[in-house]
């Protein structure tokens, strides 16, 4: 029990998760490359899905560009100012602080995964991610332009209840690493008790699925007990559709970086008066304004 109480330095963490980051990123790549020799063994592996596979990573580095050149500074600088001054309590780094972070970070993920469903600016950014109509894991790096801003609001609280924010931001990441390994149709159902408590590549298949029954499922990152607790769940049962409801048809990676603020931009542009505007930004993608709404 001693081992669980034991101190663990800021600097530990850090290199947790550059090792973690580094780690996962070449096994996927392995893992990717083992499921694109299997489509091409079964003669299966199209110019497309070559041409997706591309377009997945130039996002990722668009989005890294971003994330990390623009956004960083102020994400780092805003869990700083919080902790350093608005902290209720001090929670020590120790095995069990970690534990509880990670619980609470996939717990933070869930609300923002299931905000950029369900509202007009955050699906705008995130629909990138569900626009490929293929499912490997490269598709676990297809980013949009805003997917490291919306997470800072929901992680906060974290910093704001005592965790230190190298910690929060290491769970963040743990988070989203679990998730890579996810995105592929060569696992197929786990043991039950496994489906009934973690994610998995079966409760994400349907998050990815564009059939009426799938949409906006699943949204939890590491345990999908979050759907089963908010009614969220959905079981993997007819075979999945992945993509958005109206594909792209285009691997071009700058047309797929940015279609969902283009798709927003025009519906704001088009939209008669401020309410039905705001409307688009804050409602549902699928929302359609009534006649008395102004358009």
């Amino acid at each position: 029990m001693e081992f669980l109480n034991a101190a663990i330095s800021e600097n530990r963490i850090y290199e947790w998760e550059v090792l973690l980051d580094e780690w996962i990123f070449l096994a996927m790549s392995a893992f990717l490359l083992f499921e694109l020799t299997r489509l091409a063994l079964k003669k299966a592996l199209t110019r497309n899905i070559i041409g997706d596979t591309v377009t997945n990573f130039v996002t990722l580095f668009a989005f890294i560009g971003i994330a990390y050149l623009l956004l960083g500074a102020f994400y780092v600088g805003a869990y700083y100012y919080v902790y350093e001054y608005f902290r209720v309590m001090t929670v020590p780094i120790t095995p069990w602080s970690v534990a509880l972070c990670v619980v609470l970070a996939d717990l933070a993920y869930y609300w923002e995964h299931r905000f950029t469903h369900r509202v007009g600016i955050g699906w705008a950014t995130h629909t990138v991610h569900h626009s490929s109509p293929y499912f490997n894991i490269s598709v676990a790096y297809r980013f949009g332009p805003l997917d490291g801003f919306f997470p800072l609001f929901f992680h906060i609280p974290l910093v704001l209840a005592g965790f230190n924010p190298i910690l929060v931001l290491f769970c963040e990441a743990v988070v989203q690493l679990y998730q890579t390994a996810l995105h592929t149709e060569t696992i197929g159902k786990l043991p039950r008790p496994v489906e009934a408590v973690m994610n998995t590549p079966s409760h994400h298949r349907v998050h990815h699925g564009s059939n009426p029954q799938y949409i906006d499922r699943n949204y939890g990152g590491i345990f999908i007990v979050w759907d089963r607790l908010f009614g969220t769940i959905e079981e993997e049962r007819e075979k999945v559709v992945y993509g958005i409801t109206t594909p792209l048809g285009t691997v071009n990676p700058f047309v797929v970086f940015f279609h969902g603020f283009a798709r927003l931009g025009r519906q704001v542009r088009t939209a008669r008066g401020a309410g039905v505007k705001l409307g688009h930004l804050w409602r549902p993608p699928d929302w359609t304004p009534h006649p008395e709404d102004g358009n």
